[in-house]
């Protein structure tokens, strides 16, 4: 005997129904197949509204209309596909039902309540349905039917909408119902009844629970449950991504999923097939052919002491009583657990101690009213004995399922650091008795992240950057062919760059799994949505990622005055773009704040240097006790290469022209020769070494006559640049008479007074050959001198600075 269960979801529509009478088919040669069917999709939910609304006749009118609708479209579309279907008869079945249902929601109006027992009879109506029309047409292909009346044959004890079966005296009920070997066995889910033979439920998705109930009652061999997923997973795949599918798992593995939060079984499903070691299995009415999730009492071989899952609950609340007076702890300890488990009430309830005269009750918010009235009722009054209820509401459980969690090494270890590096903290840790489960507890309003996170931690191995790139132009476009390239490379280090989304400043095209980098140009173009940075922060509150980047590549300030709200959306921040980096120090210092705060990286290697290691080295030296005493730099590729060029005998106006031909300079070349570019840059290696300045106290010795100043046309400044030819080239040759070069340097003095200016330097100075873009650093510190430290290579360019882009990229990971 087999037992085949169908949920709700697999039997949303006519064609779903006669799929399943396939499936039923395909196994009735090989055993007896007895059948547990939910409510069609969305039917139980609407009873329970009529109910909820029985005061609103506009709503109860709407409700009804929606059910009976679904049902009768149901069967319409059933008989026009399956010969033989007796609709009729069927139809006349759900015309008598839908005016019995009209009667009774008169009766609860005169009474102005729905009693429980009145609530369970109209929220089943949905089971009968599938009874009804499943049996119609198992009937029109000649198949033998015996239709279990659970009521009469299932005992229940508790009360009307959440009981617990009785499963000998069930086995005993059923047994006495002779069934013939051929027949096709129908019972309907959810449902039970209690000694008077009165409607019990088994509580709300308790089909499940039926059956293995009927299982167990009739010794089966094997349990199947039909749902739209594969089977069960290490967390919900709707709301966790990565989740992978589980080839088994031992009972109390499954119990254990369930009761902490797992969707796709009733907690009280593996109870009554646990002793009698009868094999549960998962499987997808839409993906027959897929195995499925086996819950059985061993798992198999290389699964055994795996971690099976991570699963949350929401919407829970902290009960803590105190009493100094341990009697009173124990009366009520015991009160408490009685009335739990009289009410089905679902809790972790840590054990009261003798030490603290406390007791510490986890439960979901929904249950608090009564238990709160339980704990108060049941006080000793007494002056001198104060006994202390505190209520703690909006709180998540998050729950690590598997077998022997003590000894797993490492594992709290992971679970900390994934927590620490999105900024959860755990109130409290609560380690099952059986070492099947680890339970967090956070705040509410962290748990998906959280969940997310730990799940990541324990599951992939693989590490993931999530990359929303903006700026699509020469740096951005060069970034993503070094990602592309660099794919196989990273495999190998069980790492991946995964482009989220790429923009500019019209346009945005994203997509969640990774864009192909093959042809996103063309994609780009084509996309119709308009870029907005809200867009992209939506996407994090979405879906959760673990190391959401954005990585700003534009040139101008408009991105860089979002850079708070972006990291307070959970964003790491990658950028060569110098422009907040340069804002006054208060703000300098809040986003710094922030980022620590959140927990996220601001990383931003490539304002100086382009792809040189230049401030993670000035970083290290500080970091060691070193001191610097003085700092002299080449800091511009494109300076480097006109004053380079200029040695050679080529005019300012060609060398700049070719220099921004090649990359290396601003968008407009004037912002390069006047100095500005080299004095952010000395700005921000000057608060990296402590000194507390902003950009209008670096003194800069102007190139460019004021009129040249005011250009802000890119072609009219190179144009009118050839005016200073004659200048600068007699100038060089006077410098080049003396052995000298001409470059443009920023220094750093040790009062921290900092300066911009053209600088005639001989051959023993360390910046002497630096031309043709290269950068070259030197710092002088206690432990360099009077040889300094010297940083030197190529400074600009687009490749350059996105190999250093990348670089920051990876640093996320550590």
């Amino acid at each position: 005997m087999k037992i085949l269960k169908f949920g709700g979801t697999s039997l949303a529509n006519a064609e779903k129904f006669i799929k399943i009478m396939h499936i039923i088919e395909s196994q009735i040669h090989k055993e007896q197949i007895s059948v547990i069917l939910s409510a069609p999709a969305k039917i139980t939910n609407y009873l329970e509204k009529i109910i909820k609304h029985h005061k609103n006749k506009k709503k109860i009118k709407k409700y009804i209309y929606k059910i009976f609708k679904k049902i009768k479209n149901i069967i319409k579309e059933i008989n026009s596909k399956q010969k033989n279907f007796i609709y009729k008869k069927i139809k006349k079945f759900i015309k008598k039902e839908e005016k019995h249902l009209k009667k009774i929601i008169k009766q609860i109006n005169i009474l102005q309540t729905c009693p429980n027992k009145i609530y369970a009879y109209i929220i089943s109506k949905g089971e009968n349905f599938s009874i009804n029309i499943m049996q119609a047409l198992l009937k029109s292909r000649n198949h033998k039917i015996t239709i279990i009346d659970p009521v009469k044959k299932i005992l229940a004890i508790g009360n009307f909408l959440e009981s617990i079966a009785n499963i000998e005296i069930s086995t005993q009920l059923i047994q006495k119902k002779k069934i013939p070997s051929r027949n096709i066995i129908l019972m309907p889910g959810f449902i039970a009844g209690n000694k008077n033979k009165e409607m019990m439920l088994l509580g709300r998705n308790g089909s499940d629970y039926s059956a293995t109930i009927l299982t167990a009652c009739l010794k089966g061999s094997c349990c199947e449950i039909w749902t739209d997923v594969d089977g069960i997973y290490t967390s919900d795949p709707r709301v966790i991504q990565k989740t992978k599918l589980l080839s088994s798992l031992t009972y109390q593995e499954a119990i254990k999923l369930s009761y902490f939060g797992a969707k796709v079984l009733h907690p009280k499903t593996i109870f009554p097939i646990l002793n009698l070691n009868i094999p549960c299995i998962i499987k997808n009415t839409l993906n027959i052919k897929n195995k499925g999730t086996i819950i059985q009492k061993q798992n198999t071989q290389n699964n055994t002491n795996k971690i099976k899952g991570v699963t949350h609950l929401n919407n829970i609340i902290q009960i803590y009583i105190e009493n100094k007076d341990i009697q009173i702890i124990n009366h009520l300890h015991k009160k408490i657990c009685k009335f739990l488990n009289n009410n089905s009430i679902w809790n972790i309830l840590i054990p009261n101690t003798t030490y603290n005269n406390s007791i510490n009750l986890y439960i979901k918010t929904k249950d608090k009213k009564e238990l709160k009235f339980l704990i108060k009722k049941n006080f000793k009054k007494s002056k001198k004995i104060k006994t202390k209820i505190k209520i703690t509401k909006n709180l998540a459980i998050i729950s690590i399922i598997g077998n022997n969690l003590h000894l797993k090494k490492n594992l709290v270890k992971k679970i900390f650091k994934s927590l620490s590096n999105i900024n959860v903290n755990i109130l409290q840790i609560i380690q099952g008795n059986n070492k099947y489960s680890l339970s967090l507890v956070i705040k509410s309003s962290k748990m998906i992240i959280a969940a997310q996170s730990i799940h990541h931690a324990l599951f992939n191995r693989k590490k993931i950057i999530d990359v929303f790139l903006v700026g699509s132009g020469g740096v951005g476009s060069a970034l993503l062919k070094k990602i592309k390239k660099n794919k196989s490379i990273l495999k190998k280090k069980n790492t991946k760059i995964k482009v989220c989304c790429i923009a500019n400043s019209q346009k945005i095209l994203i997509n969640i799994n990774g864009i192909q980098l093959n042809n996103w140009k063309e994609e780009l173009n084509k996309s119709k949505k308009k870029f907005k940075l809200n867009k992209i922060l939506k996407i994090q509150k979405k879906t959760y990622l673990n190391n959401p980047v954005l990585v700003d590549c534009t040139s101008n300030n408009q991105l860089p005055s979002k850079y708070l709200k972006i990291i307070k959306n959970a964003f790491h921040i990658v950028t060569p773009n110098k422009i907040y980096n340069t804002l006054n120090m208060k703000k300098y210092k809040k986003l710094r704040n922030i980022a620590h705060k959140k927990k996220r990286k601001f990383l931003y290697e490539t304002n100086v240097g382009a792809g040189l290691p230049v401030i993670e080295t000035l970083k290290n030296i500080i970091q060691t006790g070193d001191k610097i005493i003085k700092f002299r730099g080449i800091l511009s590729g494109s300076l480097s290469y006109i004053f380079g060029k200029l040695d050679n005998n080529i005019s300012i106006s060609q060398a700049t022209k070719n220099a921004a031909k090649l990359g290396f300079t601003e968008p407009n070349p004037r912002d390069d020769l006047l100095g500005l570019d080299v004095a952010r840059k000395l700005l921000i290696l000057a608060r990296e070494m402590g000194y507390k300045i902003e950009l209008k106290d670096i003194k800069i010795q102007t190139i460019l006559p004021k009129k040249f100043q005011s250009i802000n046309n890119k072609t009219e400044f190179l144009k009118k640049l050839k005016q200073l030819d004659q200048y600068f080239s007699e100038k060089i040759k006077k410098t080049l008479k003396k052995n000298k070069v001409l470059r443009f340097i920023g220094v750093i003095k040790s009062t921290g007074q900092c300066y911009v200016k053209l600088k005639k330097i001989d051959k023993l100075d360390p910046l002497y050959e630096v031309k043709d873009g290269e950068n070259a650093l030197a710092f002088y510190s206690n432990e360099y001198q009077p040889i300094p430290l010297v940083i030197r290579g190529y400074g600009a360019g687009n490749n350059v600075t996105a190999a250093g882009i990348f670089t920051d990229l990876l640093k996320i990971l550590s």
